[in-house]
C-alpha cells in the first residue's frame, strides 16, 4: 500500500466505527505555551481530555502533522543518518473521550493492522503495564500468545500528562524486524529474548483511567469517572513495514523527494552512502519547511523561525555537498505540496508563498556562502605567499563562528583547490563543546554489554590455531550468547555468538577484518559471518545456526573461508611492503596512523605533510612490485618485545603489546610487530596497484591499493574503459592519446580565435569599430557590455581600451547565466579622483553583489544580471559626481 492509501484506509476504518474525522491542527500549538511544535496527535485534544473543553463528538480520528526538533524530542542531527528519525512526521491516532475503553481500542488496533494492512500476526508483539492484567487478557482473547505479551514498568508503559491530571497505563504494539534489524546491544526490557534493536514500536495505546491530584501537598491518584483512550502510530513507520522496507526512507512519498533531489545533479539513490545521507536530509527538510511555512512560520533568528532557518540551512549545505550550485529547495518543497495537497489542502492554497519564502531564504544563505568563498579566496591567496599548503584551523573556525560558513564545506572547497585543512586546529577551537559532546556520547550503555565479554575473558584466552593449522581446526564450544546473554543451546535460525577453547578463525584486530566460514558439530551447523574480540583475548564467532542445534560442551569442527582468507593475507602482506616502501621513498618520519585490510582492498594512513608527486607514487608502487616479483619468503616468529625492538621492528598503530610479541619479516626489507595472517612468500600477492592517495587530516595522508585478484579486476576495468574511449573517438590502436590531444588543440585554437575577435570588437579593431567613449567633465569614459566574456577576458579588454584612451575610465560588464561580472580600469592620472575600488563598489549594488580592488583596477560580481545595463549607464553619473 502506498502512503496515501494507508492514510486514507486508517481514517476510513475509524470513520466506519463512529469516529469523527478531525483535520490535523497547525504545527504551532494554540493551547500549550510549553510546546514549540505539536509533537503528538493528542495535543489538539489536550483540553478535551482534561475536561476544559467540550466537543460534539466523543470519539475522533486524525492524521496529525508533527515536528520533533526541540526539547527532549530533538531529532534534527539524527535525520538522514538513521533509519527512522525525521523532523516532520505524520501520526495516525484514534481517541475516545469517555466513550469506549480498552476492549474496543485493542480490538480495533489489532483488526486494522492484521486485516486492513495485512501484517502477519506472528511478527507483532505486545507490551502492557506490569499490573495491567485486563489489557493482557484482552490481547490473549484475540489470540496473541502469552509469550508474545511483555510486561513493563512505569518508565515504558505508563503515561501521564504531568505531575497532575489524567494518566494511565499504555499498551504498545511492536513489529519484529527479524533479520532486518540493527543490533542495539541492549537487552530487551520485555523478555522476548532478543536484542532491543529487533523490535520497533508501531502503535502506542494509552488508557487514561486515573487522575493524579494534589491533596495537602501530596500527589494522590484516583479513578476517572469516564476513562479515555489516546493512541498514536507513526505513518512513515507503518508504511515502511507495510511496503516491506527496512528504513522509512524507502517509502514512496520520501523516495519521490529523494529521487527528485538526486536528479538535479544526475545522482541515483543507493550508489553512494554519503550522498544518500544528503539526499535524505534534503527530502526530510523540504517536507518540514513546506509545512512550517504553510503554517505561517517565517525564517528568523528567534524561536520557531530559528528552527525553520536551521532546517533550511542544513538542507542547503547538504545540497551543496551534492553539487547543487543554484537555489533548489523551493523546487523540492513544491514537490512536497504536490504529494501532500490532497491530505493537507492548506498546503496547496499557500503554494506560491511557500516557494517564495523558501527560495528567498536559500538565496540569502547562498550569499552567506558566497561571502565565505570570498574570504576563502583571500585565505588561499595568503597561503600562496607562504610555503604552507594547509588552511589554518583558526581560519576555518572564524568562517564558521563569525560568518556561518560550514567547516565541512570549507574542506570540500579546499580539497578542490588542492589545499589541506587543519581540522585538528579547528577542533581545538571548538574545545569544550566537542568535549561535552564526546562525554555525552560515551555513556551509551557500553558497560553492561562489555561485562559479559569480560566474564568470558576470566575463563582464559582463546587459543588461535591459524598460524599452525591454517584454515581448519577442532575444539569445544565453551560459551553461547544470544543478544549479549549466555545460553546453553542455540537452534536453527537463531543468530548467536559462539566461543570455543581454540579457533583457526582470525578475530578482527590490527586493521585486519575478521574471518568468516563454518562451524559444524554432530548435531548442527553454524555459519560464521564475522569474528571479533570485543573484550580481551576471547575470539567471538558471530553468525547464524543454519541447521540443527549447537550447545555448550559440543565438539566442533571449524573451517575458515579459504579464498577470502587468501585475499586478506595478500592485502595484509602488501600493507607491510607498502609501509616499508613509503618510509624508503618519503623518509623515516612516515609512521602508520591507521589501516584497513579486507578481502577487496587495503587502506593505509600515515604521517606525511604534503601530497606525493605522481612520479614518486610510481616509484613506491614499483618498489613493492619488485619485492613481489622476487618472491621473498616471509619469516614469522615470537620473541620478546625488547628483542623485536632491537631488530628494528615497527609497532602497529593502535595495538597493545605484551612481553611476548609476534614479528613478521620480509628479510632485508620490512620488519613489523603483527599478529595478523600473511602470505608464505611475497610472490603470492601477485601484483599491487595503487588506486588513490590523498590527505585525510592535518599531516595525515591515505593511500589505497588492490592486490591479487582485486588488482587484475581493477586493471581489466581500466582496459575496458580505455577501449570504450577509443571507440567513442574512432581511434585506432594506440592512437587514443594523440586523438584527444588533437581535439584539445583544436578547441584551444578555436577559443583563441573567439578571444581575438572579441578583443578587436571591443578595442575598435573590428569592422564595426569599438565602443564610443563619452566625455564626462573632460574625462573619456567607456562603459559597455561584452557578451560571453569571463573576468579574465574583461580585464584584457579593459587594458586594450585604456591603452587606446590614454587617459580615462573604462567600465566593462558581462552576464553568464544568473551572474553578472563588472571590472573598472582607471588611468594612473585619475586614480586619486576616481578610485576604481570605490566606483566598482557602488556599481556592484546595482547587480546584487559586492566588489573591490585597487585604485587603478577593481572587480565585482553579483546575482542580478538584469541590473547590468543600468549599472553601466550609472557609471557616467558616478564618474561625473567623483570629478565634481
Amino acid at each position: 500500500m502506498k502512503v496515501a492509501e494507508i492514510r486514507k484506509a486508517f481514517l476510513n476504518f475509524y470513520a466506519e466505527r463512529g469516529h469523527s474525522v478531525v483535520s490535523s491542527s497547525s504545527l504551532v500549538p494554540d493551547n500549550d505555551p510549553t510546546l514549540f511544535f505539536v509533537n503528538a496527535g493528542m495535543v489538539q485534544f489536550k483540553d478535551v481530555f482534561t475536561g476544559a473543553e467540550k466537543r460534539d463528538y466523543s470519539r475522533a480520528t486524525t492524521v496529525q502533522k508533527c515536528m520533533r526538533v526541540s526539547g527532549k524530542h530533538n531529532d534534527l542531527e539524527n535525520v538522514g543518518f538513521t533509519a527512522r528519525h525525521h523532523t516532520l512526521f505524520e501520526m495516525l491516532g484514534n481517541f475516545s473521550f469517555g466513550d469506549y475503553f480498552k476492549e474496543e481500542a485493542i480490538d480495533s488496533a489489532w483488526t486494522f493492522l492484521t486485516e486492513v494492512i495485512g501484517l502477519p500476526k506472528e511478527r507483532l508483539l505486545i507490551t502492557v503495564f506490569e499490573t495491567d492484567d485486563e489489557s493482557a487478557e484482552l490481547w490473549k482473547a484475540l489470540g496473541v500468545p502469552a509469550e508474545r505479551i511483555g510486561r513493563c514498568g512505569a518508565k515504558d508503559n505508563f503515561w501521564s500528562m504531568g505531575p497532575t491530571g489524567p494518566c494511565g497505563p499504555c499498551s504498545e504494539i511492536h513489529w519484529d524486524l527479524e533479520e532486518d534489524f540493527v543490533l542495539d546491544n541492549e537487552p530487551d526490557p520485555w523478555g522476548f529474548g532478543h536484542d532491543a534493536g529487533r523490535y520497533m514500536e508501531l502503535w502506542n495505546l494509552v488508557f487514561m483511567q486515573y487522575e493524579r491530584y494534589e491533596d495537602d501537598g501530596a500527589i494522590k491518584q484516583r479513578d476517572l469517572p469516564r476513562p479515555s483512550v489516546d493512541t498514536g502510530m507513526g505513518l512513515e513507520r507503518l508504511a515502511a513495514v507495510a511496503q516491506g522496507h527496512k528504513a522509512n526512507w524507502s517509502i514512496d512519498d520520501l523516495q519521490d523527494l529523494i529521487r527528485a533531489t538526486g536528479a538535479l545533479v544526475g545522482l541515483r539513490y543507493g550508489e553512494d552512502p554519503d550522498k544518500d545521507v544528503s539526499m535524505r536530509v534534503v527530502a526530510d527538510h523540504a517536507r518540514a519547511a513546506a509545512f512550517l511555512v504553510g503554517d505561517g512560520i517565517m525564517p528568523s533568528n528567534e524561536e520557531r523561525g530559528y528552527v525553520l532557518r536551521r532546517i533550511l540551512r542544513r538542507a542547503i549545505r547538504h545540497g551543496v555537498k551534492l553539487g547543487i550550485e543554484r537555489p533548489f529547495m523551493h523546487e523540492i518543497s513544491d514537490l512536497v505540496v504536490d504529494r501532500m495537497e490532497v491530505a493537507y489542502p492548506d498546503l496547496s492554497a499557500r503554494r506560491d508563498f511557500i516557494q517564495k519564502v523558501v527560495r528567498n531564504e536559500e538565496e540569502t544563505f547562498r550569499e552567506t556562502l558566497e561571502r565565505g568563498l570570498f574570504l576563502l579566496d583571500d585565505a588561499f591567496s595568503q597561503l600562496s605567499d607562504t610555503e604552507s599548503n594547509e588552511l589554518p584551523g583558526s581560519t576555518v573556525f572564524e568562517l564558521h563562528d563569525t560568518y556561518g560558513f560550514p567547516p565541512d564545506l570549507t574542506q570540500v572547497i579546499a580539497g578542490e583547490r588542492g589545499h589541506e585543512v587543519d581540522m585538528a586546529g579547528y577542533e581545538e577551537h571548538m574545545g569544550q563543546q566537542k568535549a561535552r559532546s564526546r562525554a555525552a556520547w560515551k555513556g551509551s550503555g557500553e558497560q553492561s554489554i562489555a561485562e559479559v565479554y569480560r566474564s568470558l575473558g576470566e575463563d582464559g584466552a582463546t587459543q588461535f590455531l591459524g598460524y599452525q593449522a591454517g584454515l581448519t581446526g577442532s575444539s569445544e564450544i565453551c560459551a553461547l550468547l544470544i543478544d549479549g546473554k549466555r545460553v546453553d543451546r542455540v537452534e536453527a535460525g537463531q543468530r548467536a555468538e559462539l566461543v570455543t577453547v581454540a579457533t583457526p578463525f582470525y578475530a578482527e584486530s590490527g586493521g585486519q577484518v575478521g574471518d568468516t566460514g563454518d562451524l559444524e558439530t554432530d548435531a548442527g551447523r553454524f555459519r560464521v559471518e564475522d569474528t571479533q574480540k570485543p573484550a580481551g583475548p576471547v575470539h567471538v564467532h558471530r553468525g547464524e545456526v543454519t541447521t540443527g542445534h549447537l550447545q555448550v560442551g559440543d565438539s566442533v569442527r571449524m573451517t575458515v573461508n579459504g579464498p577470502r582468507r587468501a585475499d586478506i593475507m595478500r592485502n595484509h602482506t602488501a600493507t607491510h611492503l607498502l609501509h616499508a616502501a613509503l618510509r624508503k621513498h618519503l623518509g623515516t618520519h612516515v609512521q602508520q596512523k591507521g589501516s584497513l585490510v579486507d578481502p577487496s582492498r587495503l587502506r593505509f594512513d600515515f604521517s606525511h605533510f604534503e601530497a606525493i608527486p605522481p612520479e614518486m607514487l610510481r616509484g613506491i608502487e614499483d618498489e613493492v612490485n619488485d619485492q613481489i616479483l622476487a618472491n621473498v619468503t616471509l619469516e614469522r616468529f615470537d620473541t620478546t618485545m625488547d628483542d623485536a625492538v632491537a631488530r628494528g621492528a615497527m609497532a602497529l598503530f593502535g595495538e597493545k603489546y605484551g612481553d611476548s610479541v609476534r614479528v613478521v619479516e620480509v628479510p632485508g626489507f620490512s620488519t613489523e610487530l603483527c599478529g595478523g595472517t600473511h602470505c608464505g612468500a611475497t610472490g603470492e600477492i601477485g601484483l599491487l596497484k595503487l588506486t588513490s592517495e590523498g590527505g585525510i587530516a592535518s599531516g595525515i595522508r591515505r593511500v589505497e591499493a588492490v592486490t591479487g585478484r582485486g588488482a587484475f579486476g581493477y586493471l581489466r576495468n581500466l582496459e575496458e574503459r580505455d577501449l570504450r574511449i577509443a571507440d567513442s573517438l574512432k581511434a585506432q590502436g594506440g592512437d587514443t592519446v594523440d586523438r584527444i590531444q588533437r581535439l584539445l588543440d583544436d578547441r584551444k585554437s578555436l577559443k583563441r580565435e573567439v578571444q581575438d575577435l572579441r578583443q578587436k570588437l571591443v578595442s575598435g579593431g573590428g569592422v564595426s569599430g569599438g565602443p564610443e567613449a563619452r566625455e564626462v567633465a573632460g574625462v573619456q569614459v567607456v562603459a559597455t557590455e561584452v557578451e560571453g566574456a569571463d573576468a579574465r577576458e574583461l580585464r584584457q579588454h579593459g587594458d586594450s581600451l585604456l591603452d587606446r584612451l590614454g587617459s580615462g575610465v573604462v567600465v566593462l560588464g558581462s552576464r553568464d547565466g544568473g551572474k553578472a561580472t563588472l571590472i573598472v580600469k582607471v588611468s594612473k592620472d585619475l586614480c586619486d579622483r576616481v578610485p576604481a575600488g570605490k566606483l566598482v563598489g557602488q556599481l556592484a549594488e546595482l547587480v546584487g553583489g559586492r566588489g573591490g580592488g585597487r585604485p587603478d583596477m577593481a572587480q565585482a560580481g553579483g546575482r542580478n544580471p538584469e541590473g547590468l545595463p543600468g549599472a553601466l549607464e550609472k557609471s557616467y553619473e558616478l564618474v561625473s559626481a567623483a570629478l565634481s
